[in-house]
């Protein structure tokens, strides 16, 4: 599943191409990726609508319109993509949704597993939007300093590593981005979250704001289905450390990486470095 670092390379990469584009058509060729409204309303309420600016909320997309009036959210899950294309272009198999624009582009919702939604909302039902409204906070953000996730650390008995994905805990972090920085903070994905030192809690606070910027600035992680919204791949899968790597030898001591199971998760790590 396209994490916060894929997110806001495809946010980022449509902001430069779609600021100022007018809807002149929705088609929707497979219904049941529409979160809200019903079809009809979902068609009729997004034509005509211009695009002011896209932003990000942990793995969710946001197009905001200049009548400000609704919101286009969409989340990509495991295998949506968001791809800008030129309207003469061949339209994939699994393109559900497609937006038409005024100058001969579209915006192209493409999900072969079905699990992807758009919504289309107002402030009057931002709970229609999935999970939306009740994310964590962002961690990249001002917001989320040393001091915040000591606290939000102090009674959770969770492991630390399901707690991480917990997006209504922290906004964005996937099973890329947690076994990395849990790597890096040389924490096991098992261990207690509330057991961590206090020196573990900064190295991982450390860590996981490093990890995700660099996941940013290398265009996002394709070790699947993810690409950006021109269709081309990341570079992160390049430095990965111990994501998908089970099996082979940890980069720093050469012990073997393995795989476990946490709370019904895969988890990679080095059983040496990580204690």
């Amino acid at each position: 599943m396209p994490e916060l670092p894929e997110v806001q390379t495809v946010v980022t990469g449509l902001n430069d191409v779609l600021k100022g584009k007018k809807i002149i058509s929705t088609h929707i060729h497979d219904d049941t990726v529409i979160g809200f409204p019903d079809k009809s309303n979902f068609i009729n309420k997004s034509v005509g609508k211009k695009i002011k600016k896209l932003s990000r909320r942990g793995k969710y997309i946001i197009i905001h319109f200049e009548d400000n009036s609704e919101r286009l959210v969409i989340h990509l899950r495991m295998s949506g993509k968001l791809l800008y294309k030129k309207r003469e272009e061949n339209r994939k198999k699994h393109t559900h949704v497609v937006f038409e624009f005024n100058d001969n582009t579209d915006l192209r919702f493409n999900n072969v597993r079905k699990f992807g939604r758009l919504y289309l909302i107002d402030d009057q039902n931002m709970d229609k939007a999935g999970n939306l409204n009740n994310l964590g906070v962002e961690p990249l953000s001002d917001k989320f300093t040393i001091e915040l996730f000591k606290e939000m650390l102090k009674n959770r008995r969770g492991m630390i590593k399901p707690l991480l994905m917990n997006q209504e805990f922290i906004a964005g972090i996937g099973n890329i981005y947690a076994d990395e920085a849990l790597f890096l903070s040389k924490i096991r994905p098992d261990k207690k979250a509330n057991k961590l030192s206090e020196k573990e809690i900064e190295r991982l606070y450390h860590e996981i704001r490093k990890i995700l910027k660099k996941g940013i600035k290398m265009g996002g992680t394709s070790v699947s289905d993810y690409v950006n919204a021109l269709g081309k791949a990341g570079k992160f899968q390049n430095e990965l450390n111990v994501y998908k790597k089970e099996g082979g030898k940890c980069p720093n001591c050469e012990d073997e990486i393995i795989k476990k199971k946490v709370s019904g998760r895969s988890a990679r790590f080095c059983p040496s470095c990580q204690k």
